[in-house]
């Protein structure tokens, strides 16, 4: 009997032959944690009778998620950080460096690794075909400690999607269709497992974008093969020795195989409060917003700002509305600035962030006021998400987002490319 990915590389990595449903301990690849989860860890890791990092070189801390630091407390839980990366020497990321989840990506993460993280996206990395997921605050230290952790090695649901997307239309209104299709907890502790003639094509900005958002239905991972498109990402960020080919066995068996036509997909948006209270694009046209926010580790990628800027080219941001754009990483940003997107979001109307998470959970830059409406290219619109339970959420594509935010209503793309 054939294997799926996540048996593929559970596997491998436990030197058993499993399957769906085995309980596997596993060695990890990688361990790290972010700047408000990772207190708790190191508090924990402390805690332990182990003192060392197991793999100080493959452990790290990310300042992330309040970068820079918008108060006192906030910024003493860095300086813990900080402290506990200079006596374990573990890998440090200090505010500014981008989202943990991006440049994970960027440097750390490899085909057929196990990654775990203190961070529910940490199955991010599930686009270059690692088996990465997050994971609670004792585990986390645990994983740091022992350099292992244990796993229940998840059913798999085959995603296969077909066709050409149309114009206006891409992997975010992939995911938030199927996340609307499924539901929520749709996937719990599933692993989604992406493939078909439309993902063989996907670039590697949209998959981590897919994969980003597969624990919005519950899924325990979100999976692609390791591929030429992998191989090209790796070797554009200085790593092609990394590369190694993974794809499921032909004949592997799945509990659920869903077909989707990437042609038939509309402009797509969550509406308040939750990730599968999802609608097309074209039925909220009398919406208005407040703010437009593009970035996070969804959509803050280099293809993102490029495409912000192309719809904004020449155009003004509407009155009223606050235009946020956050580059997910320092690279990212860099090459953005070369290439004249900030300068063009800068001249519309926007407003650049340093690299970070910025509004995306609510901690500073771009909290709502009562009543606001911001559509987000965020991964979750839960009530209070951005920092106000009386604030309302709308997530979308890039290009949805930047359309929106030139016209002051919700606004399918193709009105304005």
């Amino acid at each position: 009997m054939g294997k799926t990915l996540s048996e593929k590389i559970l596997s491998a990595k436990s030197g058993t032959d499993a399957k769906a449903g085995d309980i596997v301990i596993s060695p990890v690849d990688l361990v790290f944690v972010q700047d408000t989860t990772g207190p708790l860890t190191v508090l924990q890791f402390k805690a332990g009778k182990k003192q060392t990092l197991a793999n100080p070189s493959r452990s790290a801390v990310f300042i992330d998620h309040a970068a820079p630091s918008p108060n006192r407390a906030l910024s003493n839980d860095h300086l813990f950080l900080r402290q506990f990366a200079a006596d374990t020497g573990c890998l440090l990321f200090d505010a500014g460096s981008g989202v943990c989840h991006q440049l994970v990506a960027e440097k750390l993460a490899n085909p057929g690794d196990v990654i775990v993280g203190a961070d529910s996206h940490t199955v991010t990395a599930g686009a270059l075909g690692a088996f990465a997921t997050g994971m609670g605050s004792s585990d986390i230290a645990v994983a740091w400690s022992l350099g292992k952790t244990w796993l229940r090695l998840p059913e798999t649901f085959k995603i296969n999607v077909t066709g050409n997307f149309r114009k206006g239309v891409g992997a975010k209104d992939l995911i938030l269709h199927l996340i609307g299709l499924i539901g929520a907890d749709g996937a719990t502790y599933k692993a989604l497992e992406f493939s078909g003639d439309a993902i063989d094509k996907m670039p590697m900005n949209q998959r981590l974008t897919v994969a980003n958002m597969a624990v919005e239905a519950g899924a325990k991972v979100g999976l692609f093969p390791s591929d030429k498109i992998t191989r090209a990402y790796l070797k554009s960020q200085g790593r092609a020795d990394k590369f190694k080919p993974l794809q499921p066995d032909s004949d592997a068996v799945y509990e659920r195989v869903i077909d989707i036509d990437a042609f038939k997909l509309e402009p797509t948006v969550s509406k308040p409060h939750t990730v599968d209270n999802t609608a097309a694009v074209k039925g909220l046209k009398d919406i208005k917003i407040n703010q437009a926010f593009i970035g996070t580790c969804t959509n803050g990628r280099l293809e993102d700002m490029a495409e912000a800027a192309s719809i904004l080219k020449g155009k003004k941001v509407h009155e009223g509305v606050r235009l946020l754009v956050c580059p997910a990483s320092r690279k990212i940003m860099l090459e953005a600035n070369r290439a004249g997107y900030t300068n063009t979001i800068i001249e519309a109307g926007g407003l650049i962030l340093p690299p970070g998470c910025a509004a995306c959970l609510g901690l500073h830059q771009g909290i709502l006021g009562d009543g606001e409406v911001c559509i987000s290219t965020a991964n979750r619109n839960f009530k209070g998400r951005m920092g106000n339970p009386e604030g309302f959420i709308y997530l979308a594509s890039t290009a949805t987002a930047a359309a929106s935010a030139i016209t002051g209503r919700i606004t399918d793309p193709r009105e304005v490319l």
